[in-house]
């Protein structure tokens, strides 16, 4: 039963609880030192919840081969929208990107095109194929408009949270399934909140999607929760709105921190002072 749970966001659909514990508990080990603190958390005090599989498609037959993902495969709507916001805040944080222009008003697979092509060369999708971009528009889809998978996530999330829990750390995509986890979990004994580069500040796309129970409006401080942590990486361009406090209220405590070339990188943002004092504070470690 931990006392930290923790839950990944989106391009895990290849991993697994055990293998993101490996990473993720060093890392957070490590933010705890930054911190300051002689306290430490066992290995079992920490837990990350896994539904990456969810989103994995099921092994079949070999027969003839599948055709690489294209511009063409974005649907319109909300992947294209995300994709157009991506592509924004990256040409604002990177000279190497090509910022968009006023044909870009015109939702087509051209201008989807343009986005993936300017994206590629960015420092922040250096590293990423166009193949996992694409899926990684679709997963956030999925969680945002699937009812079902949705669900699904949030029982995986309910199946670990124990009255031991005291502190949720949310990243990227899974900010805004521990947030929404937590909105519906009032009764849940968790003291604080961490997100970690979060869309959850993402007007329209993301938070005016969000679910927060009955009676609920996004924008609702999370549950039992006394403190809320939220860190980003100046570019990291998931995390298009840094400072939640617009729409989430003042209690929120917003940090900017700098990840290198791996902004997004959630043990970058781990072991940091910033994570490692949420940390430390919502566990009563002193």
């Amino acid at each position: 039963m931990a006392r930290v749970v923790c839950i990944h966001g989106i391009g895990q659909q290849h991993a697994g609880e055990r293998g993101l514990h490996t990473s993720w508990y060093p890392a957070l080990s490590d933010g705890l030192t930054r911190a300051d603190t002689r306290a430490t958390l066992g290995p079992d005090d920490v837990r990350c919840v896994f539904y990456g599989d969810l989103f994995r498609p099921p092994g079949r037959k070999l027969s003839v081969q599948d055709p690489p993902l294209t511009a063409a495969d974005v649907s319109q709507g909300l992947e294209a929208d995300l994709l157009l916001a991506w592509w924004a805040e990256a040409a604002r944080t990177d000279d190497a990107v090509p910022g968009p222009d006023a044909r870009t008003l015109v939702r087509t697979p051209a201008t989807v095109q343009r986005a993936l092509n300017a994206l590629s060369r960015s420092r922040f999708f250096a590293e990423v194929a166009l193949r996992s971009m694409i899926l990684d528009l679709k997963q956030v889809r999925a969680y945002l408009c699937d009812t079902d998978l949705g669900d699904a996530v949030q029982k995986r999330v309910a199946d670990v949270v124990t009255e031991r829990t005291q502190v949720v750390v949310g990243h990227s995509l899974g900010s805004v399934v521990a947030y929404e986890a937590l909105c519906a979990h009032p009764d849940w004994p968790v003291r604080a909140l961490l997100t970690l580069g979060s869309p959850l500040g993402v007007r329209n796309l993301v938070f005016d999607r969000l679910r927060t129970g009955t009676g609920g409006a996004p924008g609702d401080w999370p549950g039992s929760v006394r403190s809320w942590t939220n860190i980003a990486d100046e570019g990291d361009v998931v995390a298009l709105a840094k400072d939640l406090r617009p729409l989430f209220g003042n209690r929120v405590d917003c940090h900017l921190v700098h990840n290198g070339a791996r902004a997004h990188d959630v043990t970058r943002y781990l072991n940091t002072r910033e994570a490692g004092r949420a940390v430390t504070d919502g566990c009563g470690l002193g």
